[in-house]
């Protein structure tokens, strides 16, 4: 069976072709950084409008690379939900007016679904149950995979994700959009332990996260500087902010595999190949004696293998086929 997904819930639109044994025979990204970074942020209006231009180039180019033709096709999965609602929109009609005009049956994909199951895009996988971070840009979750498609909700983030703590510290430092990833690059040559900011932990054994104080004191403590004419250690403020969130993210998701008795423990989400995150999660783990997974990079940010991988499992249990679906912008795992 050869299932194409489609993934637009942001500002990247991307189509892959997987088998149903999860092999990857194509995936492919149109990028819209370009787009969005005079703005310093996604602007959706040109997100949804960037989309319609891709879309179909997208789905074109990944059917290409498989070396298949869309009638080769089994089943249409797409991102139904979470995310930038006009973003959604595109991608998904696309799949239901594909599934309309080809016969082929299509089927709507939560988007934290796919970053939990794209660990089972490589070659080493875990079994279950497994603790699962999933962290990115809209959201720090924490979920207890017990199945292909029995997810628990464990801790979320109340305010700010990991991703968008990232990005924002990026902006009020000077970084141009994206800025998470250089912050993550300019943090591998700062000293990590010469800003003590605060750690977030919430109530006694809290699973949630919270980053929104921790960009405020990134803030105040540059405000501080300023005032007092010395010039900013940018890369050791990068260092010590980074240090401060991955310190939480590892913190509670193993305290979440201790509270469950869980020896797996899986990331998923664009901030997963945070180099830095890695290598925590990674002694962290080992101490422990649990055992980790973690996609490739370029499979831990938005991507249509991912999306293919959740739709063919929910295939193979009752979903919904009907074309009077619609998308959604907050996750139905939660």
């Amino acid at each position: 069976m050869l299932t194409l997904g489609i993934e637009s819930s942001c500002d990247d639109t991307a189509a892959a072709v997987v088998k149903d044994d999860f092999t990857l025979l194509s995936s492919f990204l149109s990028s819209q950084d370009q787009v969005h970074t005079r703005f310093g942020g996604v602007v959706p209006e040109l997100a949804s409008r960037s989309h319609l231009q891709a879309i179909v180039p997208a789905v074109n180019e990944a059917l290409q690379q498989a070396k298949v033709k869309l009638s080769d096709i089994d089943l249409i999965a797409a991102t139904q939900g979470p995310g930038l609602i006009g973003s959604l929109l595109v991608g998904f009609s696309y799949a239901k007016a594909l599934s309309f005009v080809t016969g082929i049956p299509c089927i709507g994909v939560d988007h934290m679904a796919g970053h939990i199951l794209s660990v089972f895009l490589e070659k080493k996988q875990p079994d279950f149950p497994f603790i699962a971070l999933v962290v990115s840009g809209g959201t720090s979750s924490i979920y207890l995979a017990e199945g292909f498609n029995e997810f628990t909700l464990l801790g979320r983030t109340r305010d700010d994700a990991a991703g968008e703590a990232f990005d924002k510290v990026a902006k009020l430092l000077g970084y141009p959009y994206p800025g998470g990833p250089i912050v993550s690059q300019e943090a591998g040559k700062g000293n990590r332990n010469s800003i003590k900011f605060p750690r977030s932990w919430l109530e006694k054994d809290s699973l949630d996260f919270s980053f929104s104080g921790l960009k405020t004191s990134v803030l105040n403590h540059c405000n501080r500087e300023k005032q007092k004419n010395r010039p900013l250690q940018l890369q050791d403020i990068c260092a010590s902010f980074q240090e401060a969130v991955c310190e939480v993210l590892v913190t509670k998701t193993l305290l979440a595999a201790r509270l469950h008795n869980v020896k797996t423990v899986v990331m998923g989400g664009g901030v997963s190949s945070n180099p830095r995150l890695r290598e925590v999660m990674q002694l962290q783990c080992s101490k422990e004696k649990r055992e980790l997974f973690i996609p490739r990079p370029a499979h831990c940010t938005d991507n249509g293998a991912m999306i293919a991988i959740a739709g063919i499992q929910a295939h193979k249990k009752e979903a919904d086929y009907s074309f009077n679906r619609d998308v959604y912008c907050r996750s139905l795992l939660a």
